[in-house]
């Protein structure tokens, strides 16, 4: 977040807390539902827990803090879900963004129920609502290989899901293409994410000063 913190440490520091909170959310509740629907490889791989470490990978927190978008791990056997692989597939990769929203209201309550909070702790609650709710967003996109695509591909018909399915190859290729195509058009995919959804959302939640 080099980018939108302009070397402020307070502001790289929250933004850095914020995402590893994130991470650990997101992948944590991955693990917790494919375990849930019958596959043990979460548990064997150490991931059935929320602690940050077993869940954040070192290049994708690198390149979060210089670029602003990072990754973390969750190893998923899809053979073993249930009640089969592609809607067990689908509803454990819809766990992920349900976690950042939960956070989302999580972070949401605890400023409505807190009062005179130490003007760092308010900063950091706020970067974590904005950052969860762009994770939201941005991982319901159905490209591969975010969350939205194995959504996608679990709830639509065989034929088609196995045509769409081949696109998995091309993997993070088509979000750098399609970041470069909407860049050469003028169109910064994460202003557009903040000023389409994200601000839309804060308001609904009772917050209009989110940024």
């Amino acid at each position: 977040m080099l980018f939108v913190c302009q070397f402020d440490p307070a502001c790289i520091s929250a933004w850095t807390i914020a995402f590893i909170v994130a991470i650990a959310a997101h992948e944590g509740n991955h693990a917790f539902v494919a375990t849930a629907l019958g596959d043990d490889t979460p548990r064997r791989a150490g991931r059935l827990t929320l602690n940050p470490l077993r869940h954040i990978d070192l290049t994708g927190l690198i390149i979060f803090v210089l670029a602003g978008f990072g990754w973390g791990v969750t190893p998923i056997d899809i053979r073993k879900l249930r009640p089969n692989p592609r809607l067990g597939s689908a509803i454990v990769a819809a766990a992920g963004p349900v976690a950042n929203l939960a956070l989302v209201l999580l972070f949401v309550f605890a400023l409505r129920v807190s009062h005179d909070l130490p003007t760092l702790v308010v900063y950091f609650l706020l970067t974590a609502i904005t950052l969860n709710l762009i994770l939201f967003v941005l991982n319901l996109i159905p490209l591969p290989p975010l969350d939205g695509f194995t959504l996608l591909v679990g709830v639509l018909p065989a034929p088609l899901a196995n045509a769409l399915k081949q696109l998995e190859r091309y993997g993070l290729g088509l979000i750098f293409l399609l970041l470069f195509v909407l860049q050469f058009f003028g169109v910064h995919i994460l202003s557009s994410v903040i000023d389409y959804f994200v601000t839309p959302i804060a308001r609904l939640l009772g917050i209009p000063g989110l940024r």
